[in-house]
């Protein structure tokens, strides 16, 4: 039996294909945390030059009323790397809902990014040959900076980590398929 790689496929021959050759697009999904400081994430990861660099030049290009999205930093003049994109998926509705998206969850998503690379999450070429989209949740009543930040850090951290690994399995989208439910919604028993 060959020797497997988490996050890095086999090809027919058995052996280790690179990331970054054989697959362009990566999309995972991240949710942590209760209440109005919830953390949604989806993220495109991927080569520049592939649909993951298509989608972060076409959001930044077209930004919209309440939408603008930018590119995330670690602190000011320094990007976090994979150069990442942040797209609020609400608007900015008060000073402190800006806060919250513009500063925790930005830093939350720099944190996660950076530490993705770092920890070998994501493939060395992707520090500078590879972006990320990702799509964040800040709910307008959101009231608490700390756990807005904890949250996305840790929503975009399993969302990238989900991107990489190709999670959920199979076997648990069935399960869960079964028992059906979110946050907004949750159907009566059949």
């Amino acid at each position: 039996m060959p020797n497997l790689t988490i996050g890095h496929p086999l090809n027919l021959d058995g052996k280790t294909m690179s990331a970054s050759t054989d697959k362009q697009l990566f999309i995972g999904e991240g949710f942590e945390g209760p209440g109005v400081n919830l953390a949604h994430i989806n993220v495109l990861v991927g080569p520049r030059n592939g649909p993951a660099g298509q989608a972060f030049a076409t959001a930044l290009a077209t930004p919209s009323a309440g939408h603008a999205p930018f590119v995330v930093i670690a602190r000011p003049g320094v990007p976090t790397k994979p150069l990442t994109l942040y797209v609020n998926k609400a608007q900015i509705s008060s000073d402190f809902h800006g806060n919250a998206t513009w500063g925790a969850s930005q830093a939350g998503i720099a944190k996660a990014v950076a530490e993705s690379l770092e920890n070998g999450t994501l493939p060395p070429e992707a520090e500078n040959d590879w972006v990320v989209v990702s799509a964040n949740w800040v709910n307008p009543s959101t009231d608490d900076l700390d756990a807005v930040f904890e949250n996305n850090y840790r929503a975009c951290k399993n969302a990238i980590l989900a991107a990489m690994k190709g999670l959920p399995h199979r076997d648990e989208v069935f399960a869960a398929a079964r028992d059906v439910s979110n946050p907004f919604y949750t159907p009566k028993q059949r």
